[in-house]
């Protein structure tokens, strides 16, 4: 029987280890319990990746790829609230797929300089990214800002992005114990409601009541239903 190449055991580690990472968090999951998962001895997978480290930088540049395509968004014309609106859903939808990064951000960065430097560029991509929508945004006529209110916008967009997690796990240990906030508690609908409340009071007309209506979409998004609104373009 022909042998199985590697890669294909190599692929199964990384899925198995991003469910278990981000159902229990990064720092509750070991090499050992990936292997177990699999049913495969830990000598497999150290074949393959030497530690649990390597394991989660290849699974940062897997978020990065996913992520870069919508950084790239429209910044060579005029952008519309649809932009907004595609660019914050489609941006939230590619951190949830890895969103224990999020959740032990801090922990994870921590122990690899060379992790927390790619995350860096990430955060300054990002930033980049919403100051170009936002000027297209106001190029279009759509939103009134200065130059320095753009900056603080964008900058204020990526601080909620990256540590929505962090801030509602927070908020949720007030009202319950830890131990029953699981990770299906932690989404980012809300997060996407307040980043179009920090933009909202810069529109105006109907771009204003776009923006206000799809926040109040994102904030009654039922959890385990459907993820905020539907991407239908709207008139």
């Amino acid at each position: 029987m022909p042998r199985k190449p590697p890669r294909r055991t190599r692929a199964r580690i990384l899925e198995t280890a991003l469910g278990l990472f981000n159902r229990f968090g990064e720092p509750h999951v070991t090499t050992a319990d990936i292997a177990d998962e699999m049913n495969i001895s830990p000598g497999n997978l150290y074949y393959h990746f030497r530690n649990k480290d390597d394991i989660i930088g290849e699974l940062y540049a897997a978020l990065d790829t996913g992520v870069a395509p919508i950084l790239a968004g429209p910044s060579a014309r005029a952008a519309h609230v649809e932009d907004l609106w595609l660019f914050l859903h489609l941006l939230f939808e590619c951190m949830w797929q890895y969103r224990f990064f999020y959740r032990d951000l801090d922990e994870i960065t921590s122990r690899s300089p060379k992790l927390a430097a790619r995350f860096a560029d990430l955060t300054r991509r990002s930033r980049s990214a919403v100051l170009e929508l936002c000027g297209g945004l106001r190029a279009a006529g759509a939103l009134d800002a200065s130059d320095g209110e753009l900056g603080a916008l964008a900058t204020n967009v990526v601080m909620i992005t990256t540590y929505w997690m962090s801030f509602q796990r927070l908020s949720r240990a007030v009202a319950v114990a830890a131990a029953d906030a699981g990770p299906g508690d932690m989404r980012f609908e809300h997060a996407a409601a307040q980043v179009l409340a920090l933009l909202a009071p810069y529109l105006h007309g109907p771009d204003r009541a776009l923006v206000e209506r799809l926040g109040a979409d994102y904030r009654d998004a039922a959890p385990g239903g459907s993820r905020g609104p539907n991407l239908t373009r709207r008139q």
